[in-house]
Formats: C-alpha cells, structure tokens, sequence
C-alpha cells in the first residue's frame, strides 16, 4: 500500500495510491483508517511531506561500498546524527541553495518511516514499530560539514530533507535497488543488500538512545557516488519498489 500525503484546498490530507488515483482515507494514518470514495487524479495533487517528523536521524557510513569508496575501515556500531523536522521537502519541491556554501551534495537513501511510539524496541520487534518506507536525500553543505567538523550545520538547511513521494508499507528492504540520476545521468547505484547494519539493527540501536515517535524518519545511509549539485540542477532518487524522489535546485533568494 502507498500512503500519500497531499493538500486539497487549504487541508492537509492522507490517501492511498491506485495506479493514477488518490483515494482520501479517514481516520488515524499511524492506527485504524479506511479509504473513502473520494478521489483525486494522482497527476493533478499537490505532493506534501509523507510525515511531520519530529526529527530524523541519519545512519552515516552504512554502505560498504560507500565506506570503501572513502578508504574508511567497517565500524562496529552505527554512525548516527538528527536532521530537524524542519528540513523535510515534499516530492516536486525546491531545494534551497545556502548564500554560505560553495558545494551541496546529493545523498540518495531508503528512509524508514516510524508507525507508532518506540523506545528500547528489541530486534525482533522492529517490523511493529514500522510503518513503512519512502526515497531520501540526505542533501548536505559538504564544505561547512568539512569546516565545522561535525554534520549538523551542513545538514540542516532548510529544505535539505527531501522526502517521497509516499510511503510503501510492503517493501522488503533487504534487496531494494537505490539510484541517484543528476539531470538524468546515473550519478548513484547500489542495493540496500550492501547495508552494514540492517533495518533490525539500526531501529533498536536508535530506539536504545532516544523513543522515536509516529512519523519519524531514519535515513538509513547512502551509497557511494556522492557528489555535488548547482541551482538548475534536478536530482532524482530511486528506489525500486517505491518510486522516484525529484527535486530541483534554486538559489536561495
């Protein structure tokens, strides 16, 4: 199933993804809901954020490719950081290029999404907690991440969160393909089979440091392939089994 979460007049609404239509569902998205008869033509929405996370956290360093590609050796225990709620950008939406950065990268990830309260969640029990999946882009000011030494300020620029465009609640994400096209040329390509630490592992490793709430987000990592991005540019991620993430790239005004 494919929940998406759209705007209908000034309202924020959920529905469910049937091939070219969007049937509005009621109820409680994270608990009971039914879809209703009320549609819309999926080509004519308004995407917004499939969730309002509180935060997310990121898994750095979760490739081995990508860990080879950096000359890093395998770590042990997950690398992780917070991304604010308020970096998140729907499907279609602009990505804001800093006055202060001089080089903003492209970050292609599966992202978890949280479906109910979890805290100190044994392995397990992870699937319970889950509510489904969606594309990422961990969009990152590689130069001030370089200059501060540490991620946050490099990745907590307004609209550095894009996610989307819904969420799969069915995909089994030990063999999901993930591909980052920059302006239509393959830039990303890998599986989530490369995982270091797995989907399990990484929602009770996270759960055993802080209760993760209904809409929270993990971003589980990326590839290698990384590189940068230019006001004009449109990034793309996908993800077999989901779909495609696009976004373009603006001079922030």
């Amino acid at each position: 199933m494919r929940i998406v979460r759209f705007q209908a007049g000034r309202e924020a609404r959920y529905g469910v993804v049937e091939d070219d239509i969007v049937r509005e569902i009621t109820g409680d998205v994270f608990g009971r809901f039914r879809a209703t008869r009320k549609k819309h033509p999926l080509k004519r929405i308004r995407f917004l954020p499939p969730t309002e996370p509180t935060k997310i956290v990121g898994v750095g360093l979760n490739y081995r490719d990508h860990v080879a590609e950096l000359g890093f050796e395998l770590r042990d225990e997950p690398v992780i950081f917070i991304k604010p709620g308020t970096a998140v950008l729907p499907h279609l939406g602009k990505i804001l290029y800093p006055k202060v950065s001089n080089r903003v990268d492209y970050e292609a990830e599966l992202a978890i999404v949280i479906g109910r309260y979890a805290r100190e969640v044994p392995m397990k029990s992870v699937a319970r907690v889950i509510l489904g999946y969606t594309c990422f882009n961990d969009v990152t000011a590689r130069d001030l991440q370089r200059k501060d030494g540490q991620w946050t300020r490099g990745k907590s620029f307004d609209t550095f969160a894009p996610v989307g465009p819904w969420v799969e609640t069915t995909l089994d994400p030990r063999n999901a393909p993930v591909r980052a096209y920059l302006n239509g040329e393959l830039k990303q390509s890998s599986n989530t089979a490369n995982f270091i630490f797995d989907v399990p592992y990484m929602v009770s490793f996270i759960t055993r440091v802080m209760p993760l709430f209904p809409g929270d987000i993990i971003a589980t990592g990326t590839p290698s392939g990384i590189g940068p991005m230019k006001p004009g540019d449109t990034i793309e991620i996908e993800i077999e089994g989901i779909g495609h993430l696009r976004n373009t790239v603006t001079r922030k005004p």
